[in-house]
């Protein structure tokens, strides 16, 4: 398997860490039996839990563009240092960025953020053969 296709398996296996982070964070702050009904009455999420939230969110959001660009890349036999870089870059920033994000520290998010967003636009780039 390639380094790409490999970072791809660890940024979907990151997005299952996060998903269960996001759901033990839920059931601390509103209780297991809260969270198996219809949710329609619950509290406001407390910081934490909406941070959970927002985390999983962004890097599904994040994975929607990657995951495909990578499943590229391996079907057009696209396979060079930039796109072993790129996603690097992509897997490493969204492991930084959930930890960033879920600790609350403000300003260094959006720069992590920036490189896995820098890393999937070089393999856009690279599968097109612009760089």
């Amino acid at each position: 398997m390639t380094v790409e296709l490999t970072m791809l398996a660890y940024s979907v296996g990151l997005l299952l860490v996060l998903v269960l982070v996001q759901a033990n964070a839920g059931i601390m702050q509103y209780g297991l039996k809260a969270l198996a009904g219809p949710r329609d009455e619950l509290a406001p999420p407390k910081p934490f839990v909406a941070r959970a939230r927002r985390v999983v969110d962004n890097h599904r959001e994040g994975l929607t563009l990657f995951a495909p660009l990578v499943l590229i890349a391996a079907v057009a036999n696209v396979h060079s240092p930039i796109t072993v870089l790129a996603a690097q870059m992509f897997f490493y920033s969204r492991v930084a960025h959930a930890i960033v994000y879920l600790a609350g520290v403000p300003m260094i998010r959006p720069l992590i953020w920036t490189i896995g967003l820098v890393g999937t636009v070089m393999m856009l780039l690279a599968i097109l053969r612009i760089i």
